[in-house]
């Protein structure tokens, strides 16, 4: 399809197209019987953009709809997250003085992948995306006014990276111990890489040459944010190791691992 064709259909009418695939992938990884690291994590994915897309259509939808419908979204990726974060801290500890107790690792594991599956099945994420996407376009159908799906696109594209910047210049002056600053930044790429993606066909293509830069930015975020929160984790979860001295040297490892990806992220601040 043509820009200047896509550009002139509604956004009322175009929600649908972007959300549908997302729903059915996120019910597909969602549906296993056993949910797999990558089943969680892309599970995760797939709700992340759902969100991102409904706070792109928010003008359209009103501020207290589309809030509440993207926190209920949150919960499921939540417990998806608590899972994989797991799979993450065994990839983080390599060295062999820092390895957990194997054992008691594995049933770390069990025990949350076993609260995830929990969660997703009380969730009954196949009716209740279903039910989610009816109620946006019943929204959507009820406005009194067309908009064009590039205005949209391109004031959402806007919004997101202003919003960016702010989080860019609020994580510089963040004291050094202060990690939630740094963990907005990577949310703020994260959403303007999605959205940029989403509307790549009605957006002018100089847009386009910014998602490398977006990924680089994300990358480097989120493996700092990965070792934040694993040294959380881990700090809470003692138990994992076989003795103090293993938890301490673990700990002091993250900790050093958790500086260094710091000032590597603190590269892209500019």
């Amino acid at each position: 399809m043509s820009q200047s064709k896509s550009g002139c259909k509604n956004a009322q009418a175009e929600f649908s197209r972007f959300a549908k695939p997302l729903v059915d992938e996120a019910l597909a990884h969602a549906a296993q019987g056993e949910p797999s690291p990558d089943d969680f994590h892309k599970l995760r994915v797939a709700l992340r953009r759902l969100r991102t897309l409904i706070w792109a259509w928010r003008p359209l939808l009103g501020r207290k709809f589309a809030d509440l419908e993207r926190a209920y979204l949150k919960r499921p990726a939540a417990a998806a997250g608590e899972a994989r974060d797991w799979d993450i801290a065994i990839s983080l500890l390599g060295d062999e003085q820092t390895k957990p107790d194997t054992e008691r690792l594995q049933t770390a594991r069990r025990d949350a992948r076993a609260r995830a599956s929990s969660t997703l099945a009380a969730a009954d994420l196949k009716h209740a995306l279903r039910e989610m996407l009816r109620r946006v376009n019943r929204e959507l159908n009820t406005s009194p006014r067309r908009t064009p799906i590039k205005c949209l696109a391109r004031e959402r594209v806007r919004a997101a990276r202003r919003a960016l910047r702010k989080r860019m210049r609020r994580a510089q002056r963040a004291n050094r111990g202060d990690y939630a600053p740094w963990h907005e930044v990577r949310k703020g790429a994260k959403r303007l890489r999605y959205l940029l993606e989403f509307f790549q066909p009605v957006l002018r293509r100089r847009e386009s040459r910014r998602v490398k830069s977006l990924r680089r930015l994300q990358d480097r975020f989120g493996a700092l944010n990965d070792a934040v929160a694993t040294e959380h984790l881990l700090g809470q979860h003692r138990e994992v190791f076989a003795d103090a001295a293993t938890a301490d040297a673990a700990l002091a490892a993250l900790k050093r691992e958790r500086k260094r990806r710091r000032r590597a992220a603190r590269e892209l601040l500019g």
